[in-house]
């Protein structure tokens, strides 16, 4: 098999030996790494006491106008050879997708993408061979037929019948046992109610404010109150950290994936890339189900912060090369912080910007309109008061309760629906019906700010997720008001 993406596509090995002079040659627009397979596999069969025949030993890979690359199909090209010269039952082999690298000494190595095989391989009525080391991984894929084997050898022995290699049990990791808790955060009152109505309703979040405020501390303690993963989430998620060779040993995490790149990051790490045909899955897509969070927003490139703007509406992201293109999952919920300018200290009575206000102009320049514009919600986290910091805040577990009753809700609204939560409902005006009062409170905002069509619509998103929060069917004035408090900082704070 090869990878699209996280889409498996099947490839049939196929090998003849015929009398000539000795040579060993693989066709059907193999890489680098599989031209190299011939010597791995060489090495491999001597180790165990076999030898190839002193004849001309021909390797197609079918389909032959498809590229293929990876290190994986050193087991099924050692499988044909030995179905070939009848040492492994051929019959047997067909039923089965092989992946997995060899060493010199016969030993099957971890290879990434054996989830999704695994996957395709049950959906073909098919099995699976792959290195023991991935076989807790693949048993995830509910494909009964596994066969996980330690070397070439044990995996001889088993189709002869001499031993029978035991199904893999699957493994997963338990919850983060350091998982941070918002109990630690003295203060920001406004702010942690921003973000329990962000995880509330999957709503991606701008913050801004000093050095040191508590952004990224914030930030941080988001995946904490949020629901933990379906089952559907897990394998989904688990198929993008496959295809980049994240899954160690086999495991699996319940946790919500959080990914934080430097600002350094490239414009191919963050949406994804690779050299050729070996596209590997970036952040956003790693991100896919869970957070993504980028610290110091306007430190990133200008370039691949207007790339997320795709990703963001359509929850997918296509690269595309000249012959090639692959589209990957990105379902995920942006986070993202930063000063008010270059220094930090735009407007701080304290600590006055030296620069002021060309400091925060020029700093801001680097953010466009239209990214801005795709943050539900824009909220300033200050420096608290000491004197002002209760002893006594709410546990990631009290909050927790209020976004799952919330999400609950949402779930059962958009049953039939392929959205989940508010933040990603299409036709949102369908379930948020205003009275009078609040209808025209919008209707001030809309006109005095002169709000986008997106930015109408996000109000009303957040304005359901806090009705939500509160378990109320209707959208009250209250509600609404409490959402435009989330947008109308960006015009205060931004554009002024």
């Amino acid at each position: 098999m090869t990878l699209k993406g996280v889409e498996t596509i099947k490839v049939k090995v196929q090998v003849q030996i015929t009398p000539g002079i000795p040579t060993f040659t693989i066709v059907g627009l193999a890489d680098k790494t599989i031209a190299e397979s011939k010597e791995r596999v060489r090495g491999a069969l001597t180790s165990i006491g076999l030898a190839l025949p002193a004849k001309r030993i021909l390797i197609n890979l079918s389909p032959a106008d498809l590229n293929k690359e990876g290190s994986h199909f050193d087991l099924p090209i050692a499988c044909a050879i030995l179905s070939n010269l009848g040492v492994l039952p051929e019959e047997a082999v067909h039923e089965y997708i092989i992946l997995g690298e060899l060493d010199l000494s016969g030993h099957i190595l971890q290879v990434p993408g054996v989830l999704p095989a695994a996957m395709c391989a049950m959906s073909n009525n098919m099995g699976i061979i792959c290195p023991n080391e991935n076989g807790p991984e693949a048993i995830w894929s509910g494909n009964e037929d596994i066969i996980a084997a330690q070397n070439l050898l044990s995996l001889l022995n088993h189709f002869k019948g001499k031993l029978t290699i035991p199904q893999p049990i699957p493994s997963i990791l338990a919850i983060n046992d350091q998982e941070l808790d918002f109990k630690d955060v003295k203060g920001h009152i406004f702010a942690k109610r921003a973000t329990e109505v962000a995880a509330a309703g999957g709503h991606s979040m701008l913050m801004f404010g000093p050095p040191g405020a508590g952004k990224s501390m914030l930030a941080e303690r988001i995946p904490g109150i949020m629901p933990q993963l379906s089952k559907e989430e897990i394998l989904e998620s688990s198929m993008i950290y496959s295809v980049a060779g994240l899954i160690k040993n086999g495991k699996l995490t319940t946790n919500r994936p959080f990914r934080s790149p430097h600002q350094s990051a490239s414009m191919a790490s963050i949406v994804g890339g690779g050299i050729g045909n070996k596209i590997k899955p970036g952040e956003i897509s790693l991100a896919h189900n869970g957070i993504l969070f980028l610290d110091e927003l306007p430190e990133f490139p200008q370039t691949t912060i207007d790339a997320l703007r795709q990703p963001l509406e359509k929850k997918e992201i296509l690269i595309s090369r000249a012959s090639f293109h692959v589209t990957y999952p990105a379902n995920f919920q942006l986070i993202a912080a930063m000063n008010p300018c270059k220094c930090g200290y735009l407007g701080d009575i304290a600590k006055q910007c030296t620069r002021a206000p060309t400091c925060g102009k020029t700093y801001m320049s680097k953010i466009s309109g239209p990214i801005l514009d795709r943050f539900h919600i824009h909220i300033e986290v200050c420096e608290p008061e000491y004197e002002d910091t209760p002893q006594k805040v709410e546990t990631s577990e009290t909050i927790k309760k209020r976004v799952l009753k919330a999400r609950a809700i949402q779930n059962t609204r958009y049953n039939e629906c392929q959205f989940s939560t508010n933040a990603n409902a299409k036709n949102i005006e369908q379930y948020t019906q205003l009275d009078e009062e609040g209808a025209a409170i919008l209707k001030q905002a809309v006109k005095n700010f002169r709000l986008s069509v997106r930015a109408h619509h996000t109000i009303l998103k957040i304005a359901r997720t806090i009705a939500d929060l509160e378990e109320s069917e209707h959208i009250s004035k209250v509600h609404l008001s409490e959402a435009l408090s989330y947008r109308l900082k960006e015009y205060s704070n931004f554009n002024n």
